[in-house]
């Protein structure tokens, strides 16, 4: 059973806090992104592919300012402006490759299951 205070108006419940920001369509592929070391704006771009510069920029700043990100700016012309996963940006990837690997082993099941409740609706 969930515990009552997570349904409280008054304090946010602390599991949709943090999903509600993670589990958009981005931040996890900013945080893979940023796994192997720090990274300038434009080589994420390119990784990631499909992401606008606004939804990125966006990105960046709500994962800077829950603390998975630091983000480095050097006063050079041109700025030059580096990002970093933070330690607990790190402790992330743990819980979050295990759900990835979850998601991969799971798709063709998960797929079947809806095309199953489609065809029965």
């Amino acid at each position: 059973m969930i515990p009552q205070e997570y349904f409280s108006f008054e304090q946010p419940c602390p599991i949709r806090d943090v999903l509600d920001r993670i589990g958009d369509q981005w931040s996890l592929l900013v945080l893979i992104g940023l796994e192997d070391g720090t990274r300038r704006f434009n080589e994420l771009m390119r990784d990631i592919g499909d992401i606008s510069k606004q939804m990125l920029s966006r990105t960046l700043k709500q994962l800077e300012q829950d603390g998975f990100v630091y983000r480095e700016v050097y006063a050079e012309v041109p700025p030059r402006v580096e990002y970093t996963l933070t330690d607990l940006g790190r402790s992330f990837l743990v819980p979050m490759k295990g759900l990835v690997r979850w998601a991969d082993t799971n798709h063709k099941d998960i797929v079947l299951a809806r095309g199953r409740y489609k065809k029965a609706a």
